[in-house]
């Protein structure tokens, strides 16, 4: 019955979805726990980049089931965009995707107030990608959102609909002076968009549930990272969800007993989206020398993210809040050419030396790296096909980070295809 976890151990965008496209060819299910379209995921396969937000990266493995579980919130029109996108690929979907009854909806007004509020908020805007992942989120708690179960009964959705948009519209008209929505032409978009999805929706926890009790390989993806969750994250510069390894069980419907392995990837250095403290920030040409070589911008936005380098005290507060069994680093390629790599291994802070992560963003905002310097690699690290024969600085840095976050490293990757990494120790 083993379940592996795949979480993002940074701030998201460590490259998950490769890693969950390289495990995925050995498991038998794949599910996405949280989190919606406002998260991408990159996979090349055969030089062709795929860009999923919805479904899980398992996809491109023949014969897997994917599950979106009730976890995730679903914008059914994107959901449509992202499987038509797909089978223009000729990748099989609509037989092997299932879509979890209690997963609740994204709707038009949640997207236009997420935009409202991030515009209302000026200077203190969080960066959201004004999807409408937050509002909707913000309605499941308040226990007025629709599920897709709802969205599949039209006498259902239509009553929901109409209360909903008694509030929105209100707010909208009111408070933000603009127009509201009119009920039948969200009706007809969403109805349209629920024929198109409905033999795929079930109860996916049972199917989880029965797969587990058979003995099959189940994958659990998430989307973000751990500095993103709601509650362990970097607060309030977060998503509305719980990416952690903790998000599984209530986003997948399961319990933690049936989980066996949690892997955390992490890229060989750090990234971030959006505002908010970064104690390791590169605001130099090494940063944008990451930048580009990385080719650091999100699959959602387009954004450029920042950049910086490894910060191990973040690492080390990821593996514990996720219990992180094994580490797999990706994007070591992008650090070739530097004469030096560095690793922060610690903060200072008021005159003092601190190891663990804080709370506080005015205190993260405080704090400044400590860093250990190790020799860089000028190799081109792209095509080398067995580890051994990685540069041995390159192998160095690896074993450097395992003995300071005190994690086994079970994959690393030096490229974005599906031949450019290695398994070091197997997980599934």
């Amino acid at each position: 019955m083993p379940g592996v976890v795949v979480v993002g151990a940074q701030w998201g965008d460590e490259g998950k979805g490769r890693i969950v496209d390289y495990l995925a060819k050995r498991a038998d299910i794949v599910v996405r726990y949280q989190g919606g379209n406002n998260a991408g995921h990159t996979v090349e396969v055969d030089n062709v980049k795929y860009k999923l937000h919805l479904i899980p990266s398992g996809i491109l493995h023949p014969g897997k089931v994917c599950i979106i579980g009730n976890g995730v919130v679903i914008d059914p029109i994107a959901l449509v965009e992202e499987i038509r996108s797909l089978e223009s690929y000729g990748v099989d979907v609509r037989s092997r995707l299932k879509i979890s009854d209690r997963a609740h909806v994204v709707m038009p007004y949640h997207k236009l107030l997420d935009e409202l509020e991030e515009e209302r908020k000026g200077q203190y805007q969080l960066g959201t990608t004004r999807r409408g992942i937050g509002p909707a989120y913000v309605d499941k708690a308040q226990r007025i959102g629709i599920r897709m179960c709802d969205l599949l009964d039209e006498k259902i959705f239509e009553e929901r609909l109409i209360m909903n948009l008694e509030e929105k519209n209100f707010i909208l008209e009111k408070i933000y002076k603009v127009k509201g929505f009119e009920k039948s032409s969200i009706m007809e978009s969403y109805l349209k968009a629920a024929e198109e999805l409905k033999d795929m929706v079930c109860d996916t926890s049972s199917i989880i549930y029965e797969g587990s009790q058979e003995g099959k390989k189940i994958l659990y993806e998430g989307a973000q990272g751990t500095f993103l969750d709601l509650d362990l994250g970097t607060y309030p510069y977060v998503t509305s969800s719980h990416p952690i390894a903790g998000g599984v069980c209530i986003g997948a419907g399961i319990g933690p007993t049936m989980i066996d392995k949690v892997i955390g990837v992490v890229k060989a250095y750090t990234t971030r989206v959006g505002k908010g403290p970064f104690p390791s920030e590169l605001l130099d040409s090494t940063g944008d020398y990451i930048r580009e070589r990385g080719y650091e911008y999100g699959t959602t936005t387009g954004r450029p993210r920042r950049c910086g380098w490894l910060d191990v005290v973040m690492l080390k507060y990821a593996v514990r809040v996720n219990g992180i069994t094994q580490l797999a680093i990706t994007k070591l390629d992008t650090l070739g050419g530097l004469e030096k790599v560095k690793l922060c291994t610690a903060y200072e802070y008021n005159g003092k030396l601190i190891q663990d992560f804080p709370a506080s963003l005015e205190v993260l905002a405080k704090c400044r790296p400590v860093y250990e310097e190790l020799p860089g690699w000028e190799e081109n690290v792209s095509d080398v096909t067995e580890y051994d024969r990685l540069p041995g600085n390159l192998r160095r840095y690896v074993e450097r980070v395992k003995e300071l976050v005190g994690v086994d490293i079970c994959f690393v990757s030096v490229g974005p295809g599906r031949n450019q990494g290695f398994e070091l120790i197997e997980v599934i």
